[in-house]
């Protein structure tokens, strides 16, 4: 006998129906938001450990790729809730990181490995760089009245300073900070044309915005530093480039976003979301059609404060060196390729080698311990993995500079030692 199942009320079947419903579509969202591997009913988040963050930046090009992960929410997209404070100088930038007023920044390599060793006057705190910002893209600047008599080749500036110096008036050159990598720059090249940066020509402290204005009034001879303010030096008529910093040594490595070991030990996962947004800004950087935009979000007032177009030019590798010189240079700054971001200790090595050979540090200085303290790959290759990006790895090649010296990472203090000029303190 067949049997007739009672009809529910329509009220009664929807009650169900969506009842029902309700519950696999909420198990469903719920297992789907899992991450993989989840068992049983308690998995650990792997949201950031602190999502506000307070980014610090200097007034450069080169801090673009903060300033675009912040402005095209790619921070957000990791679960970092950020804020980009622009500082006034990178003295100010060290302080403000070091007691936790910000926790990572736009920096000059050189700056956390003096920090972490307590160089030249910086209070010791550990700090790590997991992320290369950019490399490339810096120059250096002299007087208006210099065109025509020096161009690339600093030997050529040497009969200025000895004169100057002969009459008690050294030339006056100005870096960023004195352990920073404008002032290395500026300290190889005028090593590389006879001139002892510490004696015979005076080496001055500027903060980057404040080069052309100082340079105007008269100041300095010359300056090193980041973009636009070269560029902006010969739209304003007032000085000209003598050679970019990658011409005296090819995708140099440039500033980096830097964190204190305190922090990065207490908060790994927010490093790397940090890390992940980094990845995506500086792949939207490098695609030269995106170039004019970036040029305008940096030269917001809150940034760089400067003229987009003055900002532009040389992004696209278009060189204007105010003396009658122009060049279409295919080593720009960049801010992805060519494993940009990777943090290769061989870097800190070269920098340790030119403390060591301007005298910042002795003989026993421990290269490989402190690059190895300080670089941080092992935290950028955990975060490239998450996101399944592939990078190039680490490099352990000879570096060779425009002076002809090649650098072997392997041997560090040989390089620092192999110099004229020099300001060894013991052997």
């Amino acid at each position: 006998m067949k049997m007739k199942h009672q009809p529910l009320s329509r009220k009664t079947s929807r009650r169900t129906f969506l009842s029902r419903a309700a519950t696999r579509t909420g198990a469903a969202v719920l297992l789907g938001g899992l991450p993989g591997g989840w068992v049983g009913s308690v998995f650990a988040s792997d949201a950031p450990e602190t999502a506000a963050m307070k980014f610090g930046m200097i007034a450069l090009t080169d801090c673009s790729p903060i300033v675009i992960a912040h402005e095209k929410g790619l921070f957000k997209k990791y679960g970092i809730e950020s804020v980009v404070a622009k500082q006034a100088s990178w003295a100010a930038v060290r302080d403000v990181l070091s007691n936790g007023d910000i926790q990572g920044t736009h920096m000059l390599i050189g700056m956390p490995i003096a920090s972490t060793m307590g160089l030249l006057g910086s209070p010791k705190k550990p700090m790590i760089i997991p992320w290369l910002l950019n490399r490339n893209g810096q120059s250096i600047t002299l007087k208006k009245s210099l065109a025509g008599k020096v161009e690339a080749d600093p030997k050529a500036l040497k009969p200025f300073v000895d004169k100057a110096k002969r009459f008690g008036e050294p030339l006056s050159f100005a870096v960023t900070f004195p352990p920073g990598t404008h002032a290395m720059w500026m300290r190889y090249y005028l090593g590389a044309g006879g001139i002892n940066p510490d004696k015979d020509v005076a080496l001055i402290t500027v903060p980057p915005a404040q080069m052309v204005s100082n340079m105007k009034i008269g100041k300095m001879d010359g300056f090193c530093v980041g973009e636009p303010w070269n560029a902006r030096s010969v739209a304003d008529g007032i000085g000209f480039t003598s050679l970019n910093t990658q011409d005296i040594w090819k995708d140099h490595p440039e500033k980096v976003c830097a964190f204190t070991a305190e922090f990065a030990e207490k908060n790994p996962k927010t490093i790397k979301a940090v890390l992940k947004a980094l990845h995506e800004a500086s792949v939207w950087l490098d695609k030269l059609e995106n170039r004019p935009e970036q040029a305008q979000i940096v030269s917001k007032a809150t940034y760089i404060n400067c003229p987009p177009e003055t900002i532009l030019g040389r992004l696209q590798g278009e060189y204007d060196f105010g003396d009658g010189r122009k060049k279409k240079d295919p080593n720009y700054m960049i801010f992805h390729d060519r494993n940009c971001n990777y943090p290769q200790y061989k870097y800190a090595k070269w920098f340790l080698s030119q403390y060591r050979r301007w005298g910042f540090v002795d003989s026993t200085v421990d290269y490989d311990g402190i690059a190895k303290k300080v670089m941080r790959p092992d935290i950028y290759d955990e975060a490239m993995k998450e996101i399944g990006y592939k990078h190039g790895g680490a490099n352990g090649d000879a570096e060779t500079l425009f002076d002809g010296a090649t650098f072997d990472p392997a041997k560090p203090e040989e390089f620092a030692k192999g110099f004229a000029v020099n300001n060894l303190k013991s052997s």
